[in-house]
């Protein structure tokens, strides 16, 4: 019994459907991929900061909402949970 040209057509839309079902899965793991190596990158980022985690939130909130002076204006120092005398200190017992 020979094909129609019809059922070639039906067999070649539901192989291009499938093709399409693989290409958006992969889609959706190379999206997952990408947040999960930026987020990565945003983690790194912060560690390379050395702000102490008490005051991590409060700076993130102050970016977020535009109260941050602008670029060239005086900026007051966070106030940190450890002192440089403390940080001295603790140096100094290492050595």
């Amino acid at each position: 019994m020979a094909v129609t040209r019809k059922e070639k057509v039906q067999i070649e839309l539901e192989k291009a459907k499938e093709r399409l079902a693989e290409q958006q899965a992969r889609i959706r793991e190379l999206e997952s991929k990408k947040m999960e190596l930026e987020n990565l990158e945003i983690v790194d980022t912060v560690r390379g900061l050395s702000i102490p985690l008490d005051d991590l939130a409060p700076l993130l909130q102050a970016i977020k909402s535009g109260t941050l002076p602008a670029s060239g204006q005086k900026v007051q120092k966070m106030k940190s949970t450890t002192t440089e005398n403390e940080i001295a200190d603790k140096e100094a017992e290492t050595e």
